[in-house]
Formats: C-alpha cells, sequence, structure tokens
C-alpha cells in the first residue's frame, strides 16, 4: 500500500462547539481519520478552536472579574488552553478507534507556538471577534486596557488581529513524532500566537487562522497533501447565484484566477482556497484537497472533493 504524508485541516464542525458536542464529534472524526489510516495516510491534524477558545476566554475574564488576585487570561494562554482539552479528547478518540481496527500507533498532541510579525498590518486592522457580547461600560473598560471593540447589534464584542503565520516553533518535534511512525496532533487553532523578542517568545494578542498555519504546516513536513476538511463536500463559484457551479479538479492558476474576481468569501472559503495554492506551489506532484468531513475518505481516495493541483 502506498504511504502519502498527509495534512488534516479540521474545521469546527469535526469539533463541536459544546464541551458534551466536542466529546461526541471527536468520536466521530476519529472514525474517520482511522480510515485514512488504513488506506496508508500518515497523519498530522490540525484543527480549529473558535467556539472553545472564545469560551475559555469568556470564562477566565469571568473569572478576573469577580477575583480581584487573578490577572485576565491573555489571549495566547487561552489558545494554549484550548489546544489541550481539544487535543485530550480528539488524540483519546482516534487511540481508541484505532485499536478497534487492530492498529497500534501513538497518538500525541503538541502544543504548539507559531510566530507572527510585529509588524504585520494585521495588528493594525483586528477582525476576528471573541468572547460574549458587552455592554458600553465593559467595552469602554476592554478600550482602556488597549484591547479593540466594535459594535455589533445593541451591543460590543472585542475583536483582535489575525496575522499570518511565520515559523512553526516545535515543527522539528512534530517531524520526530511523525517520523517515528505516530499521528500527530498541532497547531491546533492556528498555533499559539507569539512574537519572537531575542531569545523569548511572547505571547500576542491575536489569532491565527488555522488554514493558513496548515498549510505551513503542510510545506515545513514536506506533504504529499493537505486535506481541509469544511462543511462542503466541493467548492462553488458564483455562491448562491443561478449559475452556482461546483469544482472539481482545478489548476492553480485557475484558482488565482477565481480569487482575483473575488469568488470566495473572506473570512470562510478564502483562506482555504490560499493555503491550497500556497502549499501546491511549493512542488511538484503536491496536492490540496477541501471537501467535507464525511466524505474525507472518498476525497483521499480521489472520488470526490474540489482538488487544486
Amino acid at each position: 500500500m502506498e504511504k502519502k504524508k498527509v495534512v488534516i485541516a479540521l474545521g469546527h464542525r469535526a469539533l463541536g462547539n459544546t464541551l458534551p458536542e466536542q466529546k461526541e464529534a471527536t468520536k466521530r472524526t476519529a472514525k474517520i481519520i482511522a480510515q485514512l489510516v488504513k488506506e496508508g495516510a500518515e497523519v498530522v491534524i490540525s484543527h480549529s478552536n473558535a467556539p472553545q477558545v472564545g469560551m475559555i476566554h469568556m470564562a477566565m475574564n469571568e473569572f478576573g472579574k469577580y477575583h480581584p488576585d487573578y490577572t485576565y487570561a491573555p489571549m495566547s494562554v487561552c489558545s494554549a488552553m484550548s489546544q489541550g482539552y481539544i487535543g485530550y479528547d480528539l488524540q483519546n478518540a482516534i487511540r481508541a478507534e484505532l485499536m478497534k481496527e487492530g492498529i497500534y500507533k501513538p497518538v500525541s498532541t503538541i502544543l504548539t507556538q507559531v510566530t507572527v510579525d510585529t509588524y504585520d498590518e494585521a495588528f493594525a486592522e483586528p477582525v476576528k471577534v471573541i468572547g460574549r457580547v458587552l455592554n458600553e461600560q465593559e467595552a469602554e473598560e476592554e478600550e482602556n486596557k488597549g484591547n479593540y471593540v466594535t459594535k455589533i447589534g445593541d451591543g460590543y464584542r472585542r475583536i483582535v488581529a489575525a496575522p499570518k503565520p511565520q515559523k512553526i516553533v516545535e515543527i522539528d518535534a512534530i517531524r520526530a513524532l511523525l517520523d517515528a511512525g505516530q499521528i500527530v496532533i498541532a497547531c491546533g487553532g492556528g498555533g499559539i500566537p507569539v512574537l519572537e523578542q531575542g531569545t523569548e517568545l511572547k505571547g500576542a494578542s491575536a489569532v491565527i487562522e488555522k488554514d493558513y498555519t496548515s498549510g505551513r504546516l503542510a510545506e515545513q513536513l514536506d506533504a504529499d497533501e493537505l486535506l481541509i476538511l469544511t462543511s462542503v463536500e466541493k467548492v462553488s463559484v458564483n455562491f448562491h447565484k443561478q449559475d452556482e457551479e461546483e469544482l472539481g479538479e482545478i489548476s492553480v492558476a485557475q484558482a488565482k484566477e477565481y480569487m482575483a474576481e473575488g469568488q470566495f468569501e473572506a473570512n470562510t472559503m478564502l483562506p482555504k482556497i490560499q493555503a491550497s495554492v500556497e502549499f501546491v506551489e511549493q512542488g511538484e506532484g503536491k496536492k490540496a484537497v477541501i471537501t467535507s468531513i464525511d466524505k474525507a475518505v472518498d476525497a483521499y481516495l480521489g472520488r470526490t472533493g474540489t482538488v487544486i493541483c
């Protein structure tokens, strides 16, 4: 059986939103991962964390309001916590499913830091909404702390920057585990965003788009395939129009044309297409596939999905 090194990017549908949902969702996802392993995939898994990191951020900051001896939790810490508890559920579910299939492979979660550029323009234009709805007084308090807020409906929400990923700090550890035959869960939520300051890494008040980090992860591991799992079986152009068209196999040049036409929503499908294009451009024979979680195995076997090659 031909072995392929595959980076799998899991969307939030593969994980659920609440603690009970996550427990059940990871069990379903684990069955799919196990089938991919049976088909010869050497797997590294990245994942989203938007509902989870938002919940942690809100809980920690609410706790800080009523317990003055505790400080508010920075975004980097919340991101690290989300990687830990998502990885805990995911790795245990995958381990159990592999054992049912008679496959004895260790599964490890790596707390992963990803450097971002201090001068990234995203820091001047934060766009990622986090946390609960705030009233006017709470919004003013956030601004006094140097944070950004935006008005949404009758309330306010905090927003943070979404800079592009630069370096995956723990890439050597990820590579070593993969080379040792393990399944690795890494770069959760796009990675813990950090700034390099001399010999130290300082957490950044930001979140990183997980699709961009997944592409960078696939590139640095010299993966054969980037498999991005989302809510649709195939990507569409002219979305929600009479001439809507699903995309099967397309070239990098075609993907770039569609991006230039503005065919993809900036905060949903565009990062997936951009990450796919950047990965495929790294070398001959690279392939990126975008499909739904329930069609992952069929897409891996070349039966469906939007393929960029």
